[in-house]
């Protein structure tokens, strides 16, 4: 094989269509882009989705839905999924080593759905009533959450300035 054997594969090139070169070209006079127009003009451009002045579709379109911020780092824990966990404190090391939950996630809720065979200690995870309940009924514990410190009021501070103040 020799560089100059080397040719591209049949149909992969086209040959430039010449526009502009008469009525027998195929492509004469408009060149293929009608008569008069913003699309015939030389600077004939508009944005993806322009409409020419209409309200384009995507605005016309109603809009619902959202995507929760929170949601990524709040991981939901079935009673069932209990079982895959090792040993018998559980908290949220144990269930990213797990698998249960996302290494990503800040917090975890274990909710009623399944069953739990073995009894095991809960901490520092939120816990519903009645994944409360099952957990307690088959001999486990759940230590509760430690609360939030309640934000305290800063205290107004003293006035240095005169502008306010009353001329005596």
């Amino acid at each position: 094989m020799h560089l100059n054997t080397l040719s591209p594969a049949p149909g992969s090139k086209k040959t430039r269509l010449r526009v502009g070169r008469g009525a027998s070209a195929g492509q004469g006079k408009t060149c293929g882009r009608g008569v008069k127009g913003q699309r015939a003009r030389k600077g004939g451009y508009h944005k993806v989705g322009f409409e020419g002045g209409q309200m384009p579709l995507q605005r016309r379109l109603p809009k619902f839905g959202f995507r929760s911020k929170v949601s990524p780092t709040v991981g939901e824990v079935m009673l069932s999924e209990l079982a895959k966990v090792e040993g018998t404190v559980i908290d949220l090391e144990t269930l990213k080593q797990a698998g249960v939950v996302d290494a990503q996630v800040l917090r975890a809720r274990i909710v009623l759905s399944g069953s739990v065979s073995r009894a095991v200690t809960v901490k520092g995870i939120h816990v519903t009533k009645g994944a409360l309940a099952a957990i307690v009924a088959a001999g486990g514990q759940v230590e509760p959450l430690e609360a939030p410190a309640p934000a305290t009021k800063l205290a107004p501070k003293p006035r240095t300035d005169t502008k306010g103040a009353k001329k005596a």
